[in-house]
C-alpha cells in the first residue's frame, strides 16, 4: 500500500506524500501489532 504514496513523494518531492507514506506505515505496523498473539497474552 505504500508504493502509492511512495511514487507520488519520488516524483514530487511533495512532503504531504511523505506524511502519507508514514500514516501508511504506521497504521500497518499498529495492525500487525493487534494481529500478535504474544501482544495478547501480556495484560496481567
Amino acid at each position: 500500500m505504500i508504493d502509492v504514496p511512495w511514487k507520488i513523494f519520488s516524483q514530487t518531492g511533495n512532503i504531504e506524500a511523505y506524511l502519507w507514506m508514514k500514516q501508511v506505515e504506521s497504521d500497518d505496523f499498529d495492525e500487525e501489532e493487534e494481529d500478535d498473539p504474544l501482544f495478547e497474552d501480556t495484560h496481567f
